[in-house]
């Protein structure tokens, strides 16, 4: 995406330096600080140097088990999830640092080598979920699908298309959307089906008669249901698809994916629907308030893609949905949002402090500052107090890069590692990317 921001508070004027984790100042005696886009790129360089080559796995793809002083741990498994993710980031590294454009498209493309090479099940089409750590399908991870896995592949096979030209980036990118049209498109009721059996034949029900665990899919949802989850990240890739590839299914689905995500996933005013029936009745269910904000950048991006970013609904339901995630997830003591709650009723009652929702929290405020600053200075405010947050707790002053989690208050939750089957770069390097490009350039004129 990239409108972008310049901020007129006159009361934050610089940075703090970085604390260790343990530290936490009460909240009347810190100062309000906004992230400065050479402060970003400086620690998203220092971040990068250490993913790279740290966890680059000389076998194929990369190391998916890393200590908080970076120490590679053996790995467990390889994830599709994870692979794509570091794939993207990568490519999008390479193009957002133009003097390290030829390292990193070269870890881009290692990790795309493994995705079409490795992640791609030759047998029976599609991209395996999980395999094991020696690359291949291990009976105990099973060899079911799911279609959150498949939508990662578009999103960093198109990325590195769209930065160093590759033929292999848009035939990967190609394969693995024109496998989900053919596998997983619900032609009756519109959005994807999400569980999908190693055949390619998608899991449309579950059996109540069965224990639960044999109802659920790789996301640990029943079988039949459609996910946010699911829909926001294909929506995703789709957005980063449509550039590379001009194809008219692409652009089609494209634009039903948008609908889906901002018309019926999105309700007013201001949440999202987790889960759903396959002909979309919502399934009552918590609020994850990082998915609250995320969404909101990515129905932006998607307007953009489709050659609409000043559309007036898609702003509307994105900064309410930035505005709910404030008014319910927003922690006021301590600063960050929180995990999870009720949509309304009560708002918070997960306090933990993830580093993904940190990171989309501040790509989604500094988005609603830029767009909407002139008229109110609550993003900017919000933009300070989640900075100050992150700076403070969420960044490893020793080794650099994020904790996954901490306590409400900041305190170190968990050992610090840096790498999981869940935890990559990508939410974090994404933020601080786009963040550093809004900072550098000029505020959305008055009424736009």
């Amino acid at each position: 995406m990239m409108v972008a921001l310049q901020r007129t508070c006159t009361t934050i004027l610089a940075l703090a330096s970085l604390a260790p984790a343990v530290a936490i100042p009460a909240r009347a005696e810190e100062q309000a600080v906004h992230p400065t886009a050479d402060r970003l790129r400086t620690l998203l360089a220092a971040e990068m140097a250490r993913w790279y080559p740290a966890a680059v796995d000389d076998r194929g793809g990369f190391h998916q088990e890393i200590a908080r002083d970076w120490t590679v741990r053996p790995d467990r498994s390889k994830s599709l999830v994870y692979q794509s993710r570091m794939t993207w980031t990568a490519a999008a590294y390479a193009e957002f640092d133009p003097a390290r454009r030829d390292e990193y498209l070269k870890y881009a493309r290692h990790g795309l080598a493994f995705l079409d090479e490795t992640m791609r099940d030759a047998e029976q089409g599609g991209f395996h979920w999980i395999l094991g750590p020696d690359g291949k399908v291990d009976p105990k991870l099973g060899d079911e699908k799911h279609v959150y896995g498949t939508a990662f592949v578009i999103y960093a096979a198109a990325k590195v298309r769209a930065v160093g030209g590759d033929d292999l980036a848009l035939k990967v990118a190609r394969d693995a959307f024109d496998w989900l049209e053919a596998k997983a498109h619900d032609r009756e009721h519109g959005g994807w089906f999400e569980g999908i059996r190693r055949d390619g034949t998608a899991i449309t029900s579950h059996d109540p008669a069965t224990p639960v665990s044999a109802r659920k899919d790789r996301l640990g949802v029943y079988y039949g249901c459609k996910t946010m989850n699911s829909h926001i990240h294909i929506l995703e890739a789709l957005a980063e698809l449509a550039k590379v590839d001009h194809r008219p299914i692409v652009r089609e689905r494209l634009t039903e994916a948008f609908h889906l995500v901002r018309d019926r996933i999105a309700v007013e005013p201001g949440a999202l629907n987790l889960y759903l029936t396959r002909d979309w009745r919502p399934i009552p269910a918590h609020d994850s308030f990082g998915h609250d904000v995320e969404t909101a950048y990515l129905l932006i991006e998607a307007a953009e893609a489709q050659h609409t970013p000043d559309d007036a609904r898609t702003w509307e339901v994105a900064r309410s949905l930035v505005d709910h995630a404030l008014d319910w997830g927003w922690d006021e003591r301590f600063g960050g949002f929180n995990d999870k709650g009720d949509a309304f009723a009560a708002g918070s009652y997960d306090f933990t402090k993830v580093w993904w929702t940190q990171a989309e929290g501040l790509n989604a405020l500094a988005v609603m500052d830029h767009r909407f600053g002139r008229e109110t200075d609550r993003y900017a405010r919000a933009l300070a107090d989640q900075w100050g947050f992150i700076e403070r707790h969420m960044l490893d002053p020793e080794h650099d890069g994020w904790y996954a989690e901490t306590e409400r208050d900041g305190r170190l939750k968990g050992d610090g590692a840096k790498a999981n089957e869940w935890k990559a770069n990508y939410h974090t390097a994404r933020a601080m990317m786009n963040v550093a490009r809004l900072l550098s350039r000029a505020p959305e004129p008055p009424g736009k």
